[in-house]
């Protein structure tokens, strides 16, 4: 079922427990079965200092931003839109999948902390399936296209020569349809997306697609994961 057949049950309390519950079980086998366990970039940057940015984009930017707030060394990532301009970057509208925007994760890390190409490594392993053209899970269409969207030559050089690499390496059984391009834009999305894997848990979307991904992060990349998510709640999100 896609996102909005999850959010329509969202008046149906009990069918939403069941549903929630169900799918908890279940998520651990499929969370085995998805997460690809894959060798990290033979390059990475090099000349970062400070802060540094990148934009993911892998489907629905709730389970992204999840995986993302559970991993050492992100400072912020803040679910929002890239690819299109900012007089369409409203949900409702990306939705269509005519605006040319990607939902897409702004993930500001400290290269001290975690390095560029350990943030690749678990977008490319237990973010998202990076061979899914224009889709994700239950997800279709444009605006749930994998992407990298970078902030500097450097960044983008390490993403080709990655996908090089695995492709030569022939992880997956599919070649990587994953774009890289320099960010022109990101502009935040809706307060209510915000922290989501979070606060809803519970929900059947969250619970069957996503909570898998966070434990996948966890079992296959311990050394980076925490358990307590670093959260946009407190911070003022601006365009």
């Amino acid at each position: 079922m896609t996102r909005r057949s999850f959010s329509r049950l969202s008046t149906y309390a009990a069918a939403i427990g069941l549903l929630a519950i169900t799918a908890i079980k279940i998520a651990p086998s499929l969370a085995a079965e998805d997460a690809a366990i894959i060798p990290p970039p033979a390059a990475d940057v090099q000349s970062a200092n400070g802060i540094q940015t990148v934009v993911l984009a892998g489907g629905c930017f709730w389970g992204v931003q999840g995986v993302f707030q559970h991993t050492a060394g992100v400072v912020n990532a803040v679910s929002g839109y890239s690819g299109g301009s900012k007089t369409t970057a409203d949900y409702q509208m990306v939705s269509t999948g005519t605006t040319g925007h990607a939902e897409s994760v702004e993930v500001k890390f400290d290269p001290k902390k975690i390095s560029y190409g350990k943030i690749l490594q678990i977008f490319f392993s237990v973010v998202h399936d990076p061979t899914q053209l224009n889709r994700q899970g239950p997800d279709s269409g444009t605006q749930y296209r994998s992407a990298i969207f970078t902030t500097s030559d450097e960044q983008k050089k390490v993403a080709d020569a990655y996908i090089a690499q695995l492709n030569a390496a022939k992880v997956y059984r599919k070649p990587i349809v994953t774009k890289v391009g320099a960010l022109e834009g990101f502009f935040a999305a809706e307060a209510y997306h915000q922290d989501y894997l979070t606060l809803h848990p519970n929900q059947p979307y969250i619970a069957y697609n996503d909570i898998p991904k966070v434990e996948n992060l966890k079992k296959i990349f311990a050394e980076n994961y925490i358990e307590k998510p670093t959260l946009v709640s407190s911070i003022k999100v601006t365009n």
